[in-house]
């Protein structure tokens, strides 16, 4: 007992987690930003630089998390949930980046509604991902706890929204796309774009174990 008092303990990883969803979202508003105007080159520009930055400081948040284990012995939920926690978020926020960089890299001339509907989606998502990761440090206060599962499913329901579109976007593509180059474009970006919202319930699973687990 007395040795485990001088035991490296806690750390900041809860901060850590608010500070990574921060740069989530900011990524995602700047992506879409982008995307509202996609038709100004030096805007466009500007927007994926922003991106580019908040995916960079993520990363950096993600790399710090894990020293960060390595280094604490105690741990305020379970070790593995922080590891699968924060790097499942990281993958959030690369696929932002994939997505910004798929449009350049592709030069995707203009953007479809679906394109726009999908980024609105991805939004909300993350804007929600951020909302729930801010509730995991008082988890075991049962009203903060119900309010993190609530959350959960709110991002479940985007996800499966977000399906729904990327069905029919698909399906609207191969009947109306007669560029195969341009099918094969945008069909990329669609695809990525509902990654997105995939990997945000990916997290929003990971935060229902936690709180279950700890509530």
């Amino acid at each position: 007992m007395l040795f485990s008092k001088f035991l490296p303990r806690e750390g900041n990883f809860f901060e850590m987690f608010n500070q990574h969803a921060d740069r989530i979202v900011e990524a995602a508003h700047a992506f879409s930003n982008m995307v509202a105007n996609y038709s100004d080159v030096q805007k466009r520009e500007a927007f994926n630089r922003e991106v580019d930055n908040a995916e960079r400081a993520a990363d950096r948040i993600t790399q710090e998390v894990n020293r960060a284990l390595h280094k604490t012995f105690i741990t305020p939920i379970d070790r593995d949930q922080i590891h699968s926690l924060i790097n499942t978020m990281d993958d959030v926020a690369d696929l932002i980046q994939d997505s910004a960089e798929t449009m350049a890299l592709y030069d995707v001339h203009h953007m479809t509604e679906d394109i726009v509907r999908l980024t609105d989606l991805s939004v909300k998502c993350c804007e929600r991902l951020k909302d729930a990761v801010a509730l995991i440090e008082k988890v075991r206060d049962a009203a903060t706890a119900e309010a993190a599962l609530k959350t959960c499913e709110e991002i479940d329901r985007l996800e499966s929204d977000a399906d729904h579109v990327m069905r029919s976007a698909m399906s609207r593509l191969f009947r109306e796309e007669s560029d195969v180059r341009e099918l094969i474009k945008l069909k990329a970006v669609y695809e990525l774009l509902e990654t997105i919202t995939d990997k945000c319930e990916d997290v929003a699973n990971l935060i229902e174990g936690i709180v279950l687990e700890n509530s």
